[in-house]
C-alpha cells in the first residue's frame, strides 16, 4: 500500500499546522498511510489545537508492522526549541531533518512519496544548511543531475529554466543544452507523471518582446530558438520563443499543457494569480515523488490556526495521481 510523508516544514511557521490539518482531513487507512517526521512537543502543540480525529501511533523509529497499521505515524525527531513566528537556526535544522526523514522512506517504500511543508532558506542559512531549497536538497539526495522545478494546476502547468537565482545571472545561466534537456525532461514528465500523451509546450522568450529579432538581446537567437527547433527534429510539439506578455494577457497559455519560462518571476507571478490556494510545486525529474503547497511559512499567521490548507490537500492529491501514473506507464 502506497505511504505518503508529510513534512513538518519550519516548526515557527505554518507547516506543522497545514501538514497535520490535512493528515487529519485525508485520513483513509485502508487506501494509503500517512506518516509525519515531526518533534514530539510540535506535535502535541498543534495536535492539541487541531484535534486530531483519528489515531496516531507515535515512534522513534520506523517498523514495518507500524506503517501497515491503521494509526497516522508520528516519527519523533525529539524537542526542538519553538518560537512561533520567528525563523530560527533550530526551525531551520528540523525542517531539514524532517526532509530527510521523509526521503529516507520514501527510497524505501515503493510507490511512496513525500508531501513537504513550506521551509525559510533564511533559517537554513542560519542553522548552516547550504542548499536554496528543497529542489536542490532533493537533487543532491537523490543524485539527479537533470531536474525541474514545475507547478502544477488544473488552469495551468508551467516549468522553470532558472530556479532561485538572481536575475542578473539568469542569461549566462541559460544555454541551448540546457533549455533542450529542460524541453525533453518536461516531455518525459508530461507522459509519465502526468499522463498526457504529445504534449503541447510552450517556451516563452528571455526579453521583452522576446528578443524582437535580437533588437533588444541576443538569448533568443542564440539559445532560445535553436534549442526548440532542436526539439521539433525530435518530434516534440513545441512553440515559441513566446512574447510573455501578450502570452499571458491574451490566455494564449489556454492553448498549451506545458508552459516553459526562462525564471522564477515570469511564470510565479501568473501562476500564483491563478491558483494562489491551489497551486502545488512539483520536482520534476527526481527518481522519487515530491510535492509542496506554492506558498511559503507565513509567519505571521503561524500558531493562530487560520492557515489555509487548500494548496497542501492539493498537493497530496497530485502527489497520489502521479504515483499511480508511475505505476501505469
Amino acid at each position: 500500500m502506497d505511504k505518503f510523508i508529510f513534512t513538518c516544514g519550519d516548526t515557527n511557521g505554518i507547516g506543522p499546522e497545514i501538514s497535520l490539518k490535512a493528515i487529519n482531513k485525508l485520513y483513509a487507512p485502508q487506501k494509503y498511510k500517512l506518516i509525519i517526521p515531526i518533534p514530539l512537543n510540535v506535535f502535541e502543540f498543534y495536535a492539541d489545537k487541531i484535534k486530531l480525529k483519528y489515531p496516531f501511533n507515535i515512534v522513534k523509529k520506523i517498523y514495518k508492522d507500524e506503517l501497515d497499521s491503521d494509526s497516522i505515524t508520528v516519527i519523533d525527531l525529539g524537542n526542538v526549541k519553538m518560537n512561533v513566528g520567528k525563523p530560527t537556526r533550530f526551525s531551520g535544522r528540523t525542517s531539514y531533518r524532517s526532509i530527510l526523514k521523509a526521503n529516507e522512506l520514501v527510497n524505501i517504500n515503493s510507490g511512496s512519496a513525500m508531501i513537504t511543508a513550506p521551509i525559510s532558506k533564511y533559517a537554513w542559512q542560519k542553522a548552516g544548511i547550504n542548499f536554496p531549497g528543497h529542489t536542490e536538497l532533493l537533487a543532491h539526495l537523490t543524485k539527479t543531475k537533470k531536474y525541474s522545478m514545475m507547478f502544477l494546476s488544473q488552469k495551468f502547468k508551467c516549468a522553470l529554466a532558472t530556479i532561485h537565482e538572481p536575475i542578473s545571472k539568469i542569461p549566462r545561466l541559460i544555454s541551448k543544452t540546457k533549455l533542450l534537456d529542460l524541453i525533453n525532461l518536461v516531455a518525459d514528465t508530461s507522459l509519465n507523471d502526468l499522463n498526457i500523451r504529445l504534449p503541447k509546450i510552450a517556451v516563452l522568450g528571455l526579453n521583452p518582446h522576446a528578443g524582437e529579432n535580437g533588437k533588444i538581446g541576443p538569448e533568443e537567437i542564440k539559445k532560445i530558438i535553436p534549442a526548440i527547433e532542436e526539439a521539433v527534429k525530435k518530434g516534440i510539439n513545441i512553440d515559441g520563443p513566446c512574447v510573455p506578455d501578450a502570452f499571458f494577457a491574451n490566455k494564449l497559455y489556454l492553448k498549451y499543457d506545458i508552459v516553459i519560462g526562462m525564471y522564477h518571476d515570469q511564470l510565479l507571478i501568473p501562476f500564483k494569480m491563478m491558483n494562489f490556494n491551489s497551486g502545488v510545486n512539483y520536482t520534476a525529474g527526481l527518481p522519487i515523488i515530491r510535492t509542496s503547497p506554492d506558498h511559503g511559512t507565513a509567519y505571521d499567521i503561524a500558531g493562530t490556526m487560520r492557515a489555509d490548507i487548500s494548496s497542501m490537500v492539493e498537493s497530496f492529491k497530485w502527489a497520489r495521481r502521479i504515483a499511480k501514473n508511475r505505476k501505469r506507464n
